[in-house]
């Protein structure tokens, strides 16, 4: 699949390409040269949320960070997957929130922090839970959480230039120019769609980067797409006001929940002894068949923050 890193540089060049067109354009259409100023503030509102980014997933998640006598078997799991990583150990905290699942964040490698929520404790085993800690682990090795939260401030900023422009004291105070405004306003809109998608894209693009380096990190790939579908069929049972607290959140977790009860039907074939796990002899089934994914579903998955599952899992068995 290429270099992660590669590509995300790529995205990172091409989106800051876009924002420093834009920024350009409308200092010459305001008439104002100096468009150093407008870039310089889209440089801070990228440094601030580089600065406060952690702070906010803390609080958002309700996260409690545990020391080891706590959990003493996710220290152990965490501690052997950051040293099979060549990393420091993140800190590990809980999230008090019921959707089952896990996630990694913070400022750097030296600042990781790998989180699971209190839904996931009891719904895994231990080798698929020490697979999806491992999914996380690979995030903060492959230096992409800091990456795509740079990403994602981009369409935030063409979407705050679009509201200046179209209902801000721009549009107002400077009613001759009011066409010009409106004209920058939708321009903005425009590319807030397009460097959205593109921010969906290398989000989903480094989901199939984890996998494979929870893999490299010794979990066995039955064992990821077995912990997958389960947090599938979990999400798929939470309730609507638990799922709404996350809706902010869900790039940062393994699976996209809000897509559970949609997926539940295609994985379900994958499970043929009905045991609710998906095992090494289902993997090499699915190793050996063709899937086919329709439109609709191709369409919704540009829209989504992490790849369709059924082509994950199949990415997952050619590993077995």
């Amino acid at each position: 699949m290429g270099s992660l890193q590669l590509r995300m540089n790529l995205l990172l060049l091409a989106l800051f390409g876009l924002l420093f067109l834009a920024i350009t354009a409308i200092g010459e259409m305001m008439g104002m040269h100096d468009v150093y100023f407008y870039f310089g503030v889209s440089v801070f509102m990228m440094i601030l949320q580089y600065s406060i980014g952690p702070n906010i997933v803390e609080w958002t998640m309700r996260i409690r960070y545990i020391k080891q006598n706590e959990y003493p078997d996710l220290h152990l799991m965490v501690e052997d997957l950051a040293r099979r990583a060549g990393i420091p150990k993140p800190r590990i905290g809980i999230a008090q929130i019921a959707v089952p699942n896990a996630f990694a964040f913070g400022r750097g490698i030296n600042d990781g922090r790998i989180c699971v929520t209190e839904g996931i404790m009891g719904l895994l085993n231990k080798e698929e839970l020490r697979a999806v800690l491992g999914h996380e682990m690979s995030h903060l090795k492959n230096r992409d959480v800091l990456t795509i939260t740079i990403l994602s401030v981009i369409p935030m900023i063409f979407y705050s230039i679009f509201r200046a422009m179209m209902w801000g004291s721009y549009g107002r105070s400077r009613r001759d120019d009011r066409g010009a405004g409106m004209l920058i306003g939708l321009a903005a809109l425009l590319l807030y769609f397009v460097t959205n998608l593109l921010v969906l894209y290398g989000s989903r693009i480094r989901e199939y980067f984890a996998d494979k380096g929870a893999i490299d990190l010794g979990n066995r790939p039955h064992a990821l797409a077995s912990a997958l579908y389960k947090l599938v069929y979990g999400s798929a049972r939470t309730s609507r006001e638990d799922m709404a607290q996350v809706e902010g959140m869900k790039a940062f977790f393994a699976n996209d929940p809000s897509q559970a009860k949609r997926e539940i039907t295609e994985l379900s074939s994958l499970d043929l002894d009905k045991s609710g796990t998906i095992d090494e002899h289902e993997m090499n089934m699915l190793r050996m068949q063709e899937i086919n994914v329709g439109v609709d579903q191709k369409m919704m998955e540009l829209f989504s923050t992490h790849p369709n599952m059924l082509k994950r899992i199949k990415e997952l068995s050619k590993h077995n």
